[in-house]
């Protein structure tokens, strides 16, 4: 019987498996893998896995080898080609080239027995088929064996299966028993034809992540070929094995791609058993020492050893109405001890909303400004540089420190005059968005850049800012310290940022009040509105957020436009300003002046302001159609109240109905206001691709492990690593083999 591949969106990979090889000499004719509707896709996606393995990462396309590889010689061009587009080039991705899942084709159900729901074998004889062409043209065959009867249903087939399923033709099927109009039926159920014996098989089938034209079958046969001729030795010595309970190498991948009639077959489905936990070890494993060796050879580079101690820093931090709390403090030290080294500081800050990451940031720069070099600050909106803008004029100015504004909205004689200063040196600080890394900006001697938000840069815009420090034939790089509001789950900070030094602030400042989170259906949007006249009424002001500025009759979600209008309507006595992403800057920037000003009570805004927004006196924050956002977007947006020593709500208006997943966003941020522990649960619902944002453009992506689960592998393959660095052959026979052609170092 042949499988049904997916690749890791869920996608059915195969198509027109009557031109594949057959699976078995008894013969078989299986649907073709054609576009359904979606009903029968989800139906047919139920039906084609009894248990499914979820898999971080599995390749759909990937470029074509320039040359073939010769370890896959026993492969014709056009397979080689096929296999190249999964990621496939030589020898050894074929073999670490592991099944998506499994399917369990050794027992029989009667029809009589199976469930509707269920997705059962079962085995019968042919009693009637025909094409049927209303509603739509299908071929529709009935199937009996003795208990019952079932109709199978395909939209989409070849003349070839009409005729292979003439009556009386045995045939074994596999698919998802439901209820339709005439009875039991299976919708594009895969199916066999059976010609003399055809014993049900002793273990369970691998099935493979695959792609158009490369059935099942010769998956298995190729891996078969592969695993005859590959070298499995083992990079682990035997010791380390028995102490972190690991099997061998060989043992744990032949046995996953040809498992064993005795083997714990569930274990085995839901990736427990010991084979699988070797795999997920080794591909942790790679990672670590990936990035361990990017660490290394950043280490090789030069940079600009600054000052340890700055007199600037002192009369900043006498002058500024606060003090630093003890996280603060640390973390400071932390920076300063790397800014001292003559290498580049490759340092990730992050702490939670409002924790005080800006004014640590500031003294760093002071660090790198009172040594003599240049300091860059880069945001990814215009919002958030000109709100650092404005903070870093105010702590520098009085200290003499010229600080220049470069961003796009710059009319040419001001940019020009910007230019020209950051050139010369006159200006010690530059402050900007991406403007600040284009070939047009020449720094006179910069000492260290600072990336704010740093997850929504990709990795050439970071490269090319660190590209500033070089000056000449002195390939000196300047150092880099990157800021996230975003808090990094503990498991993606030992995984995918273990090639950075991480330094977290993990305490708030006092003063901070706790911001109350209210859940409302937005079928009490009236009493919100009261709510929020009573509050502006006493003198705070307040956000009222949209996700949206167009209508979208998809999403049905209220937009900032509209909803500005109503609000104004509703309140006329109030001022109620609007911002959203289709303003120019310099309205922008005039918006949220006067908002800061009090000379706007309420401000009706999108996502813009989920970052760089600073206004002490706004407590009460409405988000319309939360449950359409991200744990991480609501966190961010929620960020923006609180700020200051009057009680602070956030209410999250919700639309029903709510979909399970939805529902759970919502519970998980109403639960919780640690940032870090809401990371944790983002990094659960959506894995780890979408939370690493830009970063994950060069990073080794795991395929097997689950960070969440395998957090032992995890820790013990962090352990490790710095161990097999101190044998170079048995490291890099391990990256070859698991990362191989995925061996992307991180460049930045």
């Amino acid at each position: 019987m042949r499988g049904e591949a997916k690749n890791g969106k869920g996608q059915r990979t195969g198509s027109r498996r009557t031109r594949e090889l057959p699976l078995s000499t008894t013969g078989a004719v299986a649907g073709p893998d054609k576009r359904l509707t979606n009903a029968d896709r989800r139906s047919t996606t139920r039906s084609t896995t009894t248990t499914k393995r979820r898999r971080s990462d599995t390749p759909a396309r990937a470029p074509l080898p320039a040359a073939t590889h010769p370890s896959l010689s026993f492969a014709t061009p056009a397979v080689q080609e096929k296999l190249a587009r999964i990621g496939v080039n030589k020898l050894s991705d074929l073999v670490t080239h592991l099944p998506l899942r499994y399917e369990d084709e050794t027992r029989i159900v009667s029809i009589h027995d199976a469930l509707s729901g269920e997705t059962v074998q079962i085995e019968g004889t042919v009693v009637e088929t025909h094409i049927r062409f209303r509603p739509g043209r299908q071929l529709i065959s009935e199937v009996d064996d003795g208990s019952g009867r079932v109709m199978m249903r395909f939209f989409n087939f070849y003349p070839s299966q009409k005729s292979a399923l003439a009556p009386g033709a045995k045939v074994r099927v596999m698919g998802e028993i439901r209820q339709g109009f005439f009875g039991a039926e299976m919708v594009h159920p895969r199916f066999r034809v059976l010609r003399g014996d055809a014993p049900l098989p002793q273990a369970l089938t691998p099935v493979y992540s695959t792609t158009a034209g490369l059935g099942q079958e010769v998956l298995r046969k190729l891996a078969a070929r592969a695993l005859a001729q590959a070298d499995l030795a083992d990079a682990l010595p035997q010791p380390v094995r028995r102490k972190l309970q690991l099997l061998p190498l060989d043992e744990a991948i032949r046995l996953l791609h040809n498992p064993t009639p005795d083997v714990d077959a569930q274990a085995l489905l839901d990736g427990t058993h010991a084979a699988w936990r070797r795999v997920k070890f080794d591909e942790l494993l790679a990672q670590q020492l990936s990035m361990r060796l990017h660490h290394e050879r950043r280490n090789r580079v030069r940079a600009h050893p600054l000052l340890q101690y700055s007199n600037m820093s002192r009369t900043l931090l006498a002058a500024v109405p606060f003090k630093l709390t003890r996280a603060q403090a640390r973390v400071l030290t932390e920076i300063r001890t790397d800014l001292t080294r003559p290498h580049p500081m490759q340092r990730l800050l992050q702490g939670d909303v409002g924790s005080g990451k800006t004014i640590v940031a500031a003294l760093a720069a002071l660090q790198a400004i009172e040594s003599g070099y240049q300091a860059a600050v880069m945001a990814p909106t215009e919002i958030l540089a000109e709100q650092h803008y404005r903070k870093f004029i105010a702590w520098l100015r009085p200290l003499e420190i010229e600080v220049a504004w470069l961003a796009g909205s710059l009319k040419k004689k001001e940019r020009d005059k910007t230019l020209a200063e950051i050139a010369s040196g006159k200006a010690a600080l530059a402050i900007g968005t991406h403007a600040l890394f284009q070939d047009e900006v020449s720094f006179n001697k910069l000492g260290l850049a600072i990336v704010d938000e740093q997850h929504r840069f990709g990795v050439h815009q970071r490269l090319a800012l660190r590209q500033k420090g070089s000056r000449g034939d002195r390939q000196l790089q300047p150092h880099q310290l990157m800021m996230s509001a975003t808090p990094i789950p503990r498991t993606l900070a030992m995984s995918y940022y273990a090639d950075l030094d991480v330094s977290v602030i993990d305490e708030l400042p006092p003063g901070r009040t706790p911001v109350v989170t209210r859940l409302l259906s937005d079928t009490r949007r009236d009493q919100v509105i009261e709510r929020l006249r009573k509050h502006l009424a006493e003198g705070p002001q307040g956000y009222w957020v949209c996700p949206l500025i167009e209508e979208s009759e998809a999403l049905q979600l209220q937009t900032a436009i509209d909803t500005h209008e109503r609000l104004r309507a509703t309140f006329p006595k109030l001022k109620v300003g609007l911002v959203h992403g289709r303003l120019t800057s310099r309205e922008k920037a005039d918006v949220m002046a006067s908002f800061q000003a009090n000379e706007i009570q309420l401000l009706v805004a999108t996502t813009v302001i989920e970052v760089g927004v600073d206004v002490p006196n706004a407590s009460l924050m409405v988000i319309e159609h939360a449950e359409r956002m991200g744990l991480s977007q609501l966190h961010q947006l929620r960020g923006r109240v609180g700020r200051g020593h009057s009680a602070s709500d956030c209410i999250l208006l919700y639309q029903n109905p709510l979909s399970q997943n939805a529902r759970e966003r919502l519970r998980i941020i109403f639960e919780n206001s640690d940032g870090f522990e809401i990371a944790r649960h983002d990094l659960r619902l959506r894995g780890p691709g979408e939370l690493l944002g830009a970063r994950q453009s060069g990073v080794p992506m795991l395929r097997f492990a689950d960070l969440e689960k395998d957090i032992d592998l995890l820790e013990a393959a962090r352990n490790l690593a710095p161990q097999l660095r101190d044998h170079p052959a048995s490291a890099e026979l391990h990256l070859q083999r698991w990362l191989g052609g995925r061996q992307e170092l991180l460049k930045v």
